[in-house]
């Protein structure tokens, strides 16, 4: 029987699944449209997408390292309650297992990989959402192979997590303090060479300024400004930070011959414009229409 778009649109009206997951649907039902309903309650796709437009700025962050490969993955969700349920943090973890095996190009490309022997990615999460009632996301992850070390470190029960990889040899201990370190100190660059152009020639010319406006003579200006944005640097870029677990050492020191090849820092819902919702006036309003 042919499939026609009237009847996709019917079904995705009806059970507010995808439009490709109904028209799958249709296909393996003959387009039998009460029989295609129930094929997508039972993948547990029906009624997903009804939830898509709810804010998800909650949920984990996940970090995993296998010898010199790594990954650190954000999953959203409504509620903070929800990172807490053990389907979801089992699936976050299954999914950043499977970047590591897979190395997808982008979310896209992860989203249509295999999950298990029926469902894709995707499906896996739309399945989830029916499951536990609250819009998911698989937001973004990042991962890094490297000739070394890959070191992961998670935070505050995954409202951080930290991947970095590390060229050349490196004590495993080592590895992860410096993962920690960044979870702590948040560095925007890894070396003062990463900084931008720009940003150095902003911060130049406001410490010119500031420097001039003290009354500085103006041959010692420069001086001045060399030092002050050395201190710059420091706040900055993780090579050049104390290093959280030696105070003595900076980064780079404690790093010894190994290098710093790559880093991802994740916050949980960093970016994410989040609803302030009034819990009083909307119990209110619920009294109000009994």
């Amino acid at each position: 029987m042919a499939i026609t778009a009237a009847d996709v649109k019917k079904l995705r009206d009806i059970s507010g699944a995808g439009m490709m997951d109904c028209k799958k649907a249709l296909g393996e039902t003959d387009g039998n449209i009460d029989a295609a309903v129930d094929f997508l309650r039972k993948k547990g796709l029906a009624a997903a997408s009804k939830k898509s437009g709810r804010v998800a700025a909650e949920g984990i962050v996940v970090s995993l390292s296998e010898g010199n490969v790594g990954v650190v993955l954000e999953v959203n969700a409504e509620t903070d309650f929800v990172s807490k349920n053990d389907q979801f943090v089992a699936f976050a973890n299954s999914i950043a297992t499977l970047i590591i095996k897979e190395n997808p190009a982008n979310v896209e490309a992860l989203k249509a990989l295999n999950f298990d022997a029926e469902l894709n990615v995707e499906q896996a999460l739309s399945q989830l959402i029916s499951t536990i009632g609250e819009n998911m996301d698989i937001r973004r992850f990042a991962r890094t192979e490297v000739a070394g070390t890959a070191a992961s470190y998670v935070h505050a029960g995954g409202k951080i997590g930290v991947l970095i990889g590390i060229e050349g040899e490196v004590d495993a201990t080592l590895a992860r303090g410096v993962a920690m370190h960044v979870a702590a100190a948040n560095p925007l660059f890894i070396a003062r060479t990463d900084v931008d152009a720009e940003s150095v020639e902003r911060e130049r010319a406001v410490l010119s300024e500031r420097a001039i406006a003290s009354g500085k003579p103006e041959a010692i200006v420069d001086k001045i400004v060399t030092g002050q944005l050395n201190k710059f640097y420091s706040d900055i870029c993780l090579l050049e930070q104390d290093f959280v677990m030696d105070t003595d050492k900076k980064v780079g020191k404690a790093l010894g011959a190994a290098s710093i090849a790559s880093m991802a820092r994740f916050q949980l819902g960093e970016g994410i414009e989040k609803v302030e919702e009034d819990f009083a006036a909307e119990v209110a309003a619920q009294i109000q229409a009994v």
